[in-house]
């Protein structure tokens, strides 16, 4: 027998509530949905280790800010002080002591998928502390103060405009040929 094969338990199957239930459960999540699942519970423990802990009914968008700035500890991204020598710069030639942070798109990122996890957990659009105006706020000063640091300015892209042109000049002459 190989490992991904189990042998039918008869109390197994006696406590199951219909048999389409298994098949549901064992099918395998996205790569996105089990990042959101993780990060989901990340901030659930989070909250939880909060003293006196959060509950999730209670958790505002200043928990989320804080929750944010936890996890710079863990960032990979250099973010260059205003003092240093290698501000602005994208790719300095020595090493300096400026602190590692979240990359901005990584934060990003995030809140996109524990703003879509609260709304799947039964929060209201309307009460989601992801969603809140200080967390846009916060995100993009994140994202100004990493691009200063790194000296590579975040341009909005401009949306191509499509020409409409008159039949006569969208297709070439054959005339003149």
């Amino acid at each position: 027998m190989s490992g991904d094969q189990r042998p039918k338990d008869s109390a197994e199957g006696s406590s199951r509530s219909g048999g389409d239930h298994p098949q549901l459960q064992s099918a395998p999540l996205s790569r996105y949905e089990s990042q959101k699942r993780r990060d989901w519970n990340t901030f659930g423990q989070y909250l939880k280790n909060q003293r006196p802990p959060v509950s999730l009914s209670q958790c505002n968008c200043n928990h989320v800010l804080d929750f944010l700035r936890y996890l710079d500890q863990f960032g990979k991204t250099k973010v260059h002080h205003h003092g240093c020598v290698f501000f602005g710069q994208p790719d300095p030639p020595a090493p300096c002591t400026c602190p590692l942070r979240q990359a901005w798109g990584s934060l990003d990122a995030l809140i996109g998928r524990l703003r879509a996890a609260f709304e799947e957990h039964g929060g209201s659009a309307e009460t989601n502390p992801f969603g809140n105006g200080a967390i846009r706020v916060y995100l993009r000063e994140v994202k100004e103060c990493q691009a200063k640091a790194r000296g590579i300015p975040y341009k909005k892209k401009k949306k191509k405009k499509t020409q409409i042109r008159p039949r006569d000049e969208a297709k070439p002459s054959m005339q003149t040929a």
